[in-house]
């Protein structure tokens, strides 16, 4: 599984503007604040959302600590995505917020 901090996430995001971001938390976590731009696709509908995810781009998963978005990074690994876990989720991130 590849992996990024949070701070990689961060520098990746500002050196690549069209960065895909997929938050895997459930909608009401998301409303308390999400990496701007992120796409909300919660875990339990991620099987049922892999038309809404460009297969030709690296996507980064992002949860609240970085498990959720570890097992959705294994689904989607294992369907041919080319994904990134962000490692301590959003408990570890303190970039900006949306």
């Amino acid at each position: 599984m590849n992996r990024m901090t949070t701070q990689e996430v961060q520098e990746h995001i500002k050196n690549n503007k069209d960065a895909s971001i997929i938050d895997v938390r459930e909608t009401e976590e998301v409303k308390a604040g999400k990496i701007p731009g992120a796409v909300n696709i919660p875990l339990g509908l991620i099987e049922f959302r892999l038309q809404d995810i460009d297969k030709s781009k690296e996507h980064i998963l992002v949860c609240r600590s970085g498990n959720r978005s570890g097992m959705a990074t294994n689904i989607l690994e294992s369907r041919g995505y080319n994904v990134i876990n962000m490692d301590g989720g959003m408990l570890d991130w303190d970039g900006p917020t949306e």
